[in-house]
């Protein structure tokens, strides 16, 4: 026994010989903001160094009763981990923090020099029929910047046998059309409850919002969040500022289309009805063409190679 606590303490010795820049890296590695919260509990320079984490990661595991507004992700991301909610160091405030210990904002309050944040939620947004798939990809300033929406029906093997073939691609473009709609109400649904974040984290250069089931993503570049924090300033010298409920309005907005009934991707893989709408403000919106911002949006995969037959 005796021999194991030595080694103990001749390993603790070692570790307070590294310089905090190092630690800091290994912080920024692990960037989960539940393991860095248990963190602050191991030591007095661990808790002093773990706020100076710059690249953060906040995963939702709460999913709210149907009863509640299950439609407001709002409400949703105020369920937040109970395990971080009642770390070492907030244990002691669980009384009286209760009824609002649990937004994102006040989380992230005990970190100083946020840089890239991401927050997963735990479910995605558009409820789908079987064998649909829809991804899309969002980017916000102080409004919509782009839109980017890739769907299409069911994945078939290298023969392609399907006895729905000839069935248009989720009963046409009216629905087409409804789901690029449900994902932009889903995207300033999400670019609003960031507000408070961006707002209070004035160094954040990056930051996105994505959920487990990896159906939407909105993301914040570095002038976007400079854009979202002047209008703040705006709002707080009293100008309204764009809302509606508790979503972010969107511009006048025009939207591309392009849809190809069958495509046969990588392996003998086969998507059918795939459907890509770029959806980008009538004013401004950017220098980068629609076929390179769709190409951007979703990286390689399954995703990236039916975005390019499409383009």
């Amino acid at each position: 026994m005796i021999i194991i606590k030595n080694q103990m303490v001749e390993a603790m010795n070692g570790f307070d010989r590294l310089p905090d820049s190092l630690i800091l890296l290994i912080f920024n590695s692990i960037s989960d903001i539940k393991t860095l919260i248990c963190c602050r509990s191991v030591s007095k320079r661990f808790n002093s160094l773990v706020p100076q984490t710059e690249s953060l990661s906040l995963k939702v595991d709460c999913v709210i009763s149907p009863e509640s507004d299950s439609g407001s992700f709002f409400t949703l991301l105020k369920y937040l981990l109970k395990s971080i909610q009642r770390s070492p160091q907030t244990r002691h405030e669980t009384h009286t923090r209760k009824q609002t210990q649990n937004s994102p904002a006040r989380i992230l309050n005990q970190f100083d020099r946020i840089r890239d944040l991401q927050i997963e939620l735990p479910a995605g947004d558009l409820k789908l029929e079987k064998g649909a798939v829809i991804k899309w990809r969002a980017e916000f300033g102080k409004s919509l910047k782009s839109c980017v929406v890739l769907g299409f029906r069911r994945v078939a093997n290298s023969e392609g046998n399907n006895a729905e073939l000839d069935i248009d691609f989720a009963g046409g473009l009216k629905t087409r059309v409804v789901w690029t709609i449900s994902a932009l109400i889903a995207a300033s649904a999400r670019h609003y409850l960031l507000n408070d974040v961006v707002k209070e984290h004035r160094e954040m250069e990056r930051l996105v919002l994505v959920d487990r089931e990896g159906e939407g993503t909105v993301a914040m570049e570095k002038e976007g969040l400079r854009e979202c924090r002047e209008e703040s300033g705006v709002a707080a010298r009293g100008v309204d500022r764009q809302e509606e409920g508790r979503r972010t309005v969107v511009p006048s907005v025009r939207m591309r289309m392009r849809h190809e009934q069958r495509v046969q991707l990588k392996d003998g893989v086969w998507v059918e009805g795939v459907t890509l709408v770029v959806v980008r403000p009538c004013n401004g919106g950017g220098d980068v063409e629609d076929a390179e911002l769709a190409l951007g949006a979703f990286g390689g995969g399954i995703y990236g190679e039916a975005v390019q037959f499409v383009c």
